[in-house]
């Protein structure tokens, strides 16, 4: 992320009002903006010149190129380490990335090991993007990971074979009412393990806790730029499990905020097309269609999912451990990255 770079200036936090949601969610749209991922390692570094030149006083206002640039590098440089993501596992490929994996637990006729192979891949994606975009203050062991790992897919599994099982013999419900539950059985599954997964995921941050900051006022932002230093420079206040438990589940809600729609929305429009003469006549566009739907609510939905919490987070210091009371910065608050 763009706080990662050096100088001590401090760059704006984002063009738009983070105070509120359809800031938060003009600010998102831009770090899930998949032509970001169009851009070369040539195009980051000339990106992170222009902010390094801002922050070092070289440039010395905002302008349209400056904001482009600073949306390159908050999506793809990790907040905490300021290191790329990988591609696959950005926010900015999330859509695409799981597009892959819904063509194939889309696949007619899956059966149990079909269903359960995708649930595999699925739960595999989970597990990357969570640890790439989790808060790395308290990183995970491979030990960990392996162990978040298979309860993850062993819960996606599990739901999605059940629910697969105890469809068909809803005799009861009519074929349509049948036909559209089917439909709901692989994001019923997905939803409920994705917000597992970042619970198993990102569970070493609520045993260990989270770096906390304080809220610097203007007085300390100068201080710091007249001592040569910058916000990349202030230290940790030490670890609070109550921060990670909030920053997770956060995310977890974000998750299903975002998977719900995708759940709901093009299971029942697809199903209202199957009844016009064109699909009957052509079947074979039933796929493509629902992948085009999923396509178009995605990138609808993630923006407005992640934007329900801002990434950084503040709070009141008192509210947290013991002893982070009286130690909060400007209005007695500190700050922490959620993860996204």
């Amino acid at each position: 992320m763009s706080a990662s770079l050096p100088g001590a200036r401090a760059l704006p936090d984002s063009q738009y009002d983070l105070s509120t949601y359809w800031g938060r969610v003009r600010h998102t749209a831009g770090l899930t903006d998949p032509r970001t991922l169009l851009v070369g390692n040539a195009g980051l570094e000339q990106a992170k010149q222009l902010l390094v030149s801002y922050k070092q006083g070289q440039i010395k206002s905002m302008t349209p190129e400056l904001w482009h640039a600073k949306k390159l590098v908050d999506s793809t440089l990790h907040p905490d380490t300021g290191e790329k993501v990988l591609l696959p596992f950005r926010m900015s490929c999330f859509v695409l990335s799981n597009l892959v994996v819904t063509a194939g637990m889309l696949t007619p006729g899956l059966g149990n090991r079909g269903t359960i192979a995708w649930q595999v891949a699925n739960q595999s994606l989970n597990v990357a993007i969570n640890y790439a975009n989790a808060n790395k203050s308290s990183p995970l062991s491979w030990s960990k990971i392996a162990e978040s790992y298979f309860l993850a897919v062993g819960a996606s599994c599990g739901v999605a074979v059940g629910l697969n099982s105890v469809v068909p013999r809803l005799k009861s419900l009519t074929p349509s009412a049948r036909l559209i539950l089917s439909r709901l059985v692989p994001f019923a599954a997905v939803a409920s393990a994705g917000a597992l997964n970042v619970f198993l995921m990102r569970g070493e941050e609520m045993r260990k806790g989270i770096d906390v900051y304080p809220v610097l006022s203007a007085a300390d932002k100068a201080k710091l730029v007249a001592e040569g230093k910058g916000e990349g420079d202030v230290e940790s206040l030490g670890k609070s499990k109550k921060a990670a438990t909030i920053a997770v589940a956060q995310t977890a809600v974000s998750r299903v905020l975002n998977s719900s729609p995708i759940m709901v929305i093009p299971p029942l429009v697809l199903v209202r097309l199957q009844a016009t003469q064109w699909l009957k006549r052509n079947p074979r566009y039933t796929t493509p269609i629902n992948l085009g739907l999923i396509l178009v609510t995605s990138y609808a939905v993630l923006p407005l999912a992640l934007a329900a919490f801002p990434q950084m987070q503040k709070i009141e210091a008192d509210k947290l451990e013991g002893e982070f009371k009286g130690r909060g910065g400007q209005d007695g608050l500190v700050v922490f990255n959620r993860g996204i």
